[in-house]
Parts: structure tokens; sequence; C-alpha cells
């Protein structure tokens, strides 16, 4: 598609095949005039920009719009909407998960199929069914709202394959997981990793830190050294997830313990204390977990150790939310398990 005249309140374009579009002011709106061979098209259009954007879907029918575009289109109108999907959120690490799994299949052909070996390749990767779920709502998202915008007619592919991916147990709510890592299994795999140097992720130094100060995997891989206390031995941790607000949730958090100390041996290379991507890390947890026939256990169950060791030490409430970021109860007590054994030590 080329533009072949521009002027203040009109715009034409080519669309090849001797076709043209023409958009021009009509009142409070922008009108679109297509000339198809012998036959002639009109809609109006709130603005010149949404105008130009469904003179764009036609120069390519919906079969040539990939879910890749579709997923650079999401990514553009979020930051022109000023919602940007910053490069550190766990949304940007989903977005890049679905371009790369599902990025080169035409937006009218994604099916069932697809849909269900995308689900059952995260499930290969250890995902649970809440995350999986999250993958594909956020599909969905993508889909819907890019197809509003550009007048495509695709259909609802992640709709029509819920009812398949609900049958085979590949998505579900986010139910209370009791899975926590034992004093052995964290032994075995520290041991493993000391024995296999070629591993460049200081995944022992990494999952001890979490295990301390409750940070996710994305949030211990963004810590920067600028943003480290010495005095007060804290960090801040910048947009802390919330799902209330996706941005500007920073919060201080203590570097509880040794991770003072391991924070403070790290090699100061660069702006990140540990300068990992995320699912680098979560990775190569899986892989030892494999190695060492070590059973559904997940990188994020060290969040829930860290939750839940604070609580067995008597910590209130408030206080383990301070280091969790968790803003009620009802939040943080997903992730606090309690050892019925370890009460006899509590005094009465």
């Amino acid at each position: 598609m080329s533009c072949v005249q521009r002027f203040a309140h009109c715009v034409q374009f080519s669309l090849g095949r001797g076709d043209v579009a023409t958009i021009y002011k009509f009142r409070d709106k922008w009108r679109v005039q297509v000339r198809d061979g012998g036959k002639s098209i009109s809609k109006l259009f709130p603005s010149k920009a949404a105008a130009e954007r469904w003179v764009r879907s036609l120069e390519a029918p919906p079969t040539a719009l990939t879910i890749g575009k579709l997923i650079e289109l999401y990514k553009e109108m979020r930051e022109k909407s000023g919602r940007e999907v910053l490069d550190t959120s766990n949304e940007h690490y989903t977005l890049a998960r679905l371009d790369k799994a599902l990025g080169k299949i035409p937006a009218a052909d994604l099916d069932t199929a697809a849909l269900v070996a995308f689900a059952q390749d995260r499930r290969a990767e250890n995902a649970g069914p809440y995350t999986i779920n999250m993958d594909i709502s956020k599909l969905g998202t993508v889909i819907r709202h890019t197809k509003s915008l550009l007048n495509l007619h695709i259909g609802d592919p992640v709709g029509d394959a819920r009812p398949a991916l609900h049958h085979y147990q590949l998505i579900g709510g986010g139910g209370k997981r009791e899975r926590r890592p034992t004093g052995d299994e964290l032994a075995a795999i520290f041991k493993w990793m000391r024995e296999h140097p070629e591993w460049k992720t200081p995944l022992e130094d990494i999952v001890r830190v979490c295990i301390l100060c409750a940070f996710r995997r994305g949030e211990v891989c963004k810590l920067r050294w600028d943003d480290v206390d010495e005095k007060r031995k804290t960090v801040i941790v910048r947009d802390r997830k919330d799902p209330r607000k996706k941005s500007g949730n920073d919060q201080e958090v203590p570097l509880l313990g040794d991770a003072w100390k391991i924070v403070k041996r790290q090699p100061r290379d660069g702006e990140l204390i540990f300068p990992y991507h995320p699912t680098t890390v979560s990775k190569t947890f899986t892989h030892v977990c494999r190695e060492l026939s070590i059973p559904d256990l997940h990188f994020h169950d060290c969040r829930h150790e860290a939750a839940s060791q604070l609580a067995e030490a008597g910590w209130s409430i408030p206080e383990i939310a301070a280091v969790t970021g968790h803003k009620s109860w009802a939040h943080l007590k997903r992730y606090v398990q309690i050892d019925p054994a370890g009460l006899h030590k509590k005094k009465r």
C-alpha cells in the first residue's frame, strides 16, 4: 500500500490492482471511501488514525496477518495509548512466549489443535494449569482487541479452544499450591550446580535470595545496584506485581539474613545485580530438578517457601507482606503453608 496524495483533510492510498482508498474529514469523523473494481465501500471512523489502520488492513487478506503481527500491533496500540508493555513486565515475557510459539501462524488459521499443542508444550516446561490459562487469556485479549481495531473477521479461536483445554486439564484456576522444597532437595540442587560450573547462571545464590526475600524470578532478575541502600540493607523492587496497578509499584524490601552478603558478593559488571533472563533462571531450575528426579518442584515454590518460613518464625501478617508485597491476607494466604508438626515448638 502506498500513499499517492496527502492533503490537510484528505489522504489517498493505492491498494494495488487499481483500487484506491480515500480518507477525508466528514463533520467530526473521518470517512474512508474505497473503490474496489466497480464497487464502492464507505466506512466512518472516530479518528484519522483509526481510518488509516483499517485501510492498511485491506492491503492483505486476514489470512496473511499472522499472530505475531497481531501481537506487534497490540503492543503498538498499548504504547500509543500510554499503557506501554514494559520490557521487564511479566506481560512482556508472556507476549514474547506467545510470539515465539504461535507467531508464524496466520490469524485466520489458529485453531483448537494449535492451542492444545501450545498448552501441552507449556506443561512439558513445568507450567501449571493456572499459568497456561494466563497465557491463553492474554492471547485472547490480543486477538479480541486487534481484530476490533482492524475490523477483521477471524472468529474467536481462544474461546473455541477452552472446552478442550479444560477437558484435558491443561488450564485451570489458581488453586492453593502446597508444594514446598525440602532441605534435602535444596541441598541436592546446590550441590549439582557446584559440580556443573559450565552452567553460568548462579542458581544457588538466586534461589537463596528468593527464599530469604520472597522475590519472584522476574523481580530478582531486575534488581539494580543503584537501588541498594547500604545503610538500611534494603533494595527497591521496581514495578512489583499488583493486579490493581500495572506500573509504579516500587517497594523497598529488606535483604534479610544472608541475602545481604549474597548480593554484595555479586560482580558489578553492569546495572543489574543478577543480569539473567527470568526464563533462563526457571529453565535452569527445572533442568536441575529433572536431573535429580525431584518431582513437581517449580521455581516459584521458593516464594511460597519464603512466606511460609516467615509465618513459622512468628512474623505478623503486615511484616510478611512488607517482604512479599501482598496487599491483603486474602492474597498472602495462598503462599503460606504451615508445617503442622512445627507447631509443637510454639509456646502456648
